[in-house]
């Protein structure tokens, strides 16, 4: 109320001051017909103002300033990836009844462009994931996401997260499964609807992961080129996956007992040794 009263005062004097220039200019060339002109003048410029100030260089400045602190959030992201999500993303891999093809689609490299990851983007939003909670144990998922659970609390209270509504729908996803399993005295025996109810949850939380993995795996190689290369070298969802370079090619990627086919980089390799061998 208080904040509204100077409000009013404040453009009370503002009118004051402008009626007293007006009949000073009156006082001083006695010209109504210029006062009246210019007013009009004036009062017709007003919209324009309005659509110029406010609807595009107030709306310019506000979208240069949620990019900028998209990008801080980056930081924020990047945490929750290292404390939990990349080992969550890999663990709920195991779930997944179509883990072959997911894993030959998400080999991320350095020669990836913009458009490879919009196409796998495109990909995801019309390609839904198949999860089984039968088919791993939840035991260790459990242990994973309560253990977490702290973590998620904190970044659940940053505000600023409101802003990024992709990775705020992640947290709680993430949340409530946390929650699902932290209320259930046991994993083991579960009824099939019980069950079915943890394959929605845990498919729910598995795709937003790989969603947003995405986006920050495109962020960190615009940005962060020495970041991005320790992501795609323990990439969760490759069996091939290593930290030390040059091993990463050298082992062939199994999959529910079968190897996929390696990437490109790796064919050549393999080929240029074989034909340098005596």
């Amino acid at each position: 109320m208080k904040h509204l009263k100077w409000q009013f005062w404040f453009g009370a004097a503002l009118l004051a001051l402008s009626g007293l220039i007006y009949l000073l200019h009156y006082s001083l060339f006695h010209d109504t017909h210029h006062i009246f002109i210019f007013l009009v003048a004036d009062i017709a410029f007003v919209p324009i103002e309005v659509l110029l100030v406010t609807l595009i260089i107030h709306q310019l400045l506000t979208r240069r300033e949620k990019k900028a602190m998209l990008s801080k959030l980056n930081m924020v992201i990047g945490t929750f990836f290292s404390e939990i999500g990349t080992e969550l993303m890999g663990r709920l891999a195991k779930f997944d009844t179509q883990s072959d093809e997911i894993c030959q689609k998400f080999r991320v490299n350095d020669k990836w462009s913009d458009r490879d990851f919009s196409r796998l983007r495109q990909y995801l939003s019309q390609q839904g994931r198949e999860i089984n909670s039968r088919a791993g144990q939840l035991a260790p998922l459990r242990e994973l996401l309560v253990q977490e659970r702290t973590f998620l609390v904190t970044l659940l209270e940053n505000g600023n997260l409101l802003e990024h509504e992709t990775f705020t729908d992640l947290l709680w996803a993430v949340f409530h499964l946390a929650e699902e399993f932290d209320a259930r005295s046991r994993l083991t025996n579960l009824p099939p609807a019980d069950m079915e109810h943890l394959s929605g949850d845990m498919r729910r939380a598995y795709r937003l992961l790989l969603i947003e993995w995405l986006a920050y795996m495109q962020h960190l190689k615009k940005s962060y080129p020495y970041l991005f290369s320790l992501a795609i070298r323990t990439n969760p969802l490759r069996e091939d996956r290593c930290a030390i370079i040059g091993e990463l090619a050298e082992k062939p990627i199994v999959t529910s007992g079968k190897p996929l086919e390696l990437d490109r980089s790796a064919q050549q390799t393999q080929h240029t040794k074989t034909k340098n061998t005596p």
